[in-house]
C-alpha cells in the first residue's frame, strides 16, 4: 500500500473524518489478523484483538503524527494491545484446532498431500509455541507478514542490524526445536 496515502487517510481520521477509518480497516484487517494469529494461534481471540486495535487507533488517533508510516504505528498499537490483553489478564491462549486450519488451507491437494501439509503445519505450530514471545513476534512480522527488516526495526524500535540478528536467532532457535523434536535431521 502507499504509505503516503495511508498517512493522509489517518491524518483525516485524526482531524475528525472517522468514516475514513473504514478504508484503513479494509486495507489492513487481514494482515493484522495474520500477525495476531501467529502470535496467539487463536482464531476468535485474534479477531477480537483486530477489533481492539482499530478501536484503539480511533481512541488514540490524536497520537498519530504522520511523520512515520501508518503501518508502523498500527503494529505498535497491535503489539501493545496483545501484551495488555494476555499479560495483564495472564490468560492462557486456547489454540485453534490445527485440523481446522489445515482443512482451510488444503484446497486442491490430494489426500496424501493434505495429510503431509497438515502434519507440517502442526509441527510448525508446536515449534512456534515453544519459541519465546520475542522470537515468535519477530518471525511473525518478518516471515509471515513479510515485512522488510527496516520495517520490523521501526515497529520494534530497534536498529535494522538488530532486527536481522534477532530474526537469525529466532530461525536458529526454531531449527533447534525441530532438530530436538526429530522433525529435521542435521
Amino acid at each position: 500500500m502507499n504509505a503516503l496515502a495511508d498517512n493522509a487517510i489517518m491524518l483525516r481520521v485524526k482531524d475528525g473524518d472517522l468514516d475514513k477509518m473504514g478504508l484503513l480497516f479494509e486495507r489492513y484487517h487481514r494482515q493484522l489478523y495474520g500477525f495476531l494469529f501467529h502470535m496467539t494461534y487463536h482464531r476468535e481471540g485474534s479477531e477480537d484483538l483486530v477489533q481492539q486495535v482499530f478501536y484503539k487507533m480511533l481512541k488514540y488517533r490524536h497520537t498519530f503524527t504522520g511523520t512515520g508510516e501508518f503501518i508502523h504505528w498500527m503494529y505498535s498499537i497491535a503489539r501493545n494491545t496483545l501484551k495488555d490483553t494476555y499479560k495483564s489478564k495472564k490468560q492462557q491462549v486456547r489454540h485453534e484446532n490445527v485440523d481446522d486450519i489445515a482443512e482451510r488451507l488444503s484446497g486442491g491437494l490430494t489426500p496424501d498431500e493434505q495429510l503431509e501439509k497438515k502434519q507440517a503445519k502442526a509441527e510448525l505450530y508446536k515449534a512456534m509455541e515453544k519459541l519465546s514471545d520475542d522470537h515468535r513476534e519477530i518471525l511473525a512480522l518478518s516471515r509471515f507478514q513479510e515485512l522488510k527488516y527496516n520495517e520490523v526495526a521501526q515497529i520494534l524500535d530497534i536498529s535494522e542490524t538488530a532486527a536481522k540478528t534477532r530474526v537469525h536467532r529466532a530461525v536458529q532457535e526454531l531449527k533447534n526445536i525441530y532438530v530436538k523434536n526429530g522433525t529435521l535431521k542435521q
